[in-house]
């Protein structure tokens, strides 16, 4: 039943992100931009809620006595060490200097990306069922803008829109080949459980504050900010609904 839980929801995240992206890309540059300013605020929300309410607090109760946070904070220099190697950064917005007419490493970054996100939803589902659907939930959310500015990134490293759509489509796959193999060893990897959600939320935590907050520090004034806030909280808080165990 939990692989059936964890396959439906890494498609579902695949899926969604990928299509609605594409499906976005018909609107004007303008728009695009309208929506991933809303989208982005929103997905800090997600990542840092599923961290601090599901994943961080389900790792602690499993592992009594013992403390994860060494853990998460080695996950942070973990994903800053992939980061500094190219092989995690991911463009959020436009115009993004890091990655301009890099087609193939945007690829190879967002199926390594996607497949630490399929490991995050099957580990999150070992752990209970709404923990799963609170980081797939995180994991959707983020991924949407991603996949926006990855496709304009394509698009412009001189891909079609047809070959963009295609190689996006297979390396947000990857996230299922993540989740998939990560049921298959688990049942050899159960004490680890802990340790992986540590890793898990501190994925969620660097996205969140090394790809996404960047990019809003300079947007607007206090009118702004209070939209960004409003809708952060309104990520938050979705977290928050789903996740009641």
């Amino acid at each position: 039943m939990i692989v059936l839980y964890i396959l439906s929801f890494t498609l579902l995240g695949s899926i969604c992100s990928v299509g609605l992206a594409a499906f976005l890309l018909l609107f004007r540059k303008r728009q695009i931009h309208m929506l991933t300013s809303a989208l982005i605020p929103y997905a800090i929300g997600t990542l840092l809620g599923a961290a601090f309410f599901g994943m961080i607090p389900q790792a602690q109760e499993q592992l009594t006595g013992k403390s994860i946070y060494p853990f998460v904070l080695g996950g942070l220099i973990l994903f800053f060490m992939l980061e500094k190697f190219a092989l995690w950064r991911h463009c959020h917005e436009e115009p993004c200097d890091i990655h301009t007419r890099a087609g193939t490493l945007i690829l190879f970054g967002d199926s390594l990306h996607n497949f630490v996100d399929g490991i995050a939803i099957a580990v999150a589902f070992t752990s209970s069922i709404s923990l799963g659907i609170t980081t797939s939930v995180a994991v959707i959310a983020h991924e949407v803008p991603q996949e926006i500015g990855d496709f304009a990134i394509l698009l412009e490293s001189g891909y079609s829109k047809s070959k963009a759509l295609l190689f996006n489509t297979i390396s947000s796959l990857t996230a299922v080949t993540g989740a998939l193999a990560t049921y298959l060893l688990m049942p050899f990897l159960l004490s680890s459980v802990p340790y992986f959600l540590s890793i898990s939320a501190s994925g969620f935590i660097y996205i969140a504050l090394a790809d996404l907050i960047p990019g809003r520090r300079a947007s607007g004034g206090p009118g702004s900010l209070a939209w960004e806030l409003l809708l952060i909280a309104l990520g938050i808080g979705t977290i928050v609904l789903f996740h009641h165990d």
